[in-house]
């Protein structure tokens, strides 16, 4: 939401809400404890999961929960690894079914070389699950036409990606994302393709009401780290962004009056 809407400029998914703009992952990382110590420097309250490749349901094994408290963090269960609206469908039915979970992250994927969403698959996918009740964060393409169309049917997040995903080439088309924010009722959160702290603050500086990230930080020489660069980067972002840029000028403008100089 906003920070027009938002007098306590917190961020607010589906009526829940959050201190913490930054949205991280749980996979890649050394392991689970690596993973929840990045999470705690990240100052993150969401931690979105793959359902498909993360044990979050098998007591008899190590859990993510064993090191994440779903009563600390909000689980975001996501569809990573779906190509098919039916493959998504069916593995948000299962996360609801194992952990009662409704809001999710939903993504369906065109092809591995890319792994661009597929616009088709996922608008179909959105439409049934936000009809069976779901609280649907999307990941999409950086098209403001498909974003408005997935607010339009009822997406309580849209989900932009900055780059390809697993990329690190930061934020590649700033004007669309600019375009999404300034039409978007809903939050619009960056979703991959940050690669380091100052492309982050870029994300926020846009109007982005926040950031999702993993392999920027998972991938880092010292992950903890960089989680806390990247909290700081969001902070300082959503902050330049409320205070309002200076605006860009052609000459140089004196910080100090040269009138009555000797």
């Amino acid at each position: 939401m906003h920070a027009e809407t938002n007098p306590k400029d917190v961020l607010t998914i589906a009526g829940r809400e959050f201190n913490s703009r930054l949205i991280i992952g749980t996979g890649k990382y050394a392991s689970y404890e690596q993973n929840a110590k990045a999470a705690e420097a990240a100052g993150a309250e969401i931690v979105t999961v793959a359902i498909r490749r993360v044990n979050v349901m098998d007591p008899t094994q190590e859990r993510l929960s064993d090191h994440l408290s779903p009563e600390k963090f909000t689980y975001l269960p996501n569809t990573a690894g779906c190509f098919t609206a039916e493959d998504a469908l069916r593995t948000l039915r299962l996360a609801r079914e194992a952990g009662g979970w409704k809001l999710v992250k939903l993504e369906v994927l065109a092809d591995q070389k890319t792994l661009y969403p597929d616009m088709v698959e996922t608008l179909r996918a959105a439409e049934v699950l936000i009809k069976e009740g779901f609280e649907v964060m999307v990941y999409c393409t950086d098209d403001p036409v498909y974003a408005r169309r997935l607010e339009d049917v009822g997406c309580c997040a849209i989900m932009p990606l900055g780059a390809p995903i697993g990329s690190g080439l930061g934020i590649q088309n700033p004007i669309n994302i600019r375009l999404i924010v300034e039409q978007s009722k809903v939050p619009v959160l960056v979703d991959a393709g940050v690669g380091t702290a100052s492309e982050a603050a870029i994300a926020m500086e846009l109007g982005c009401d926040g950031v999702l990230m993993n392999t920027a930080i998972a991938e880092a020489k010292d992950p903890i780290r960089m989680a806390r660069a990247m909290k700081h980067a969001v902070i300082a972002g959503r902050e330049a962004y409320l205070a309002g840029r200076m605006k860009k000028k052609m000459y140089a403008d004196p910080s100090s009056p040269l009138a009555g100089l000797i």
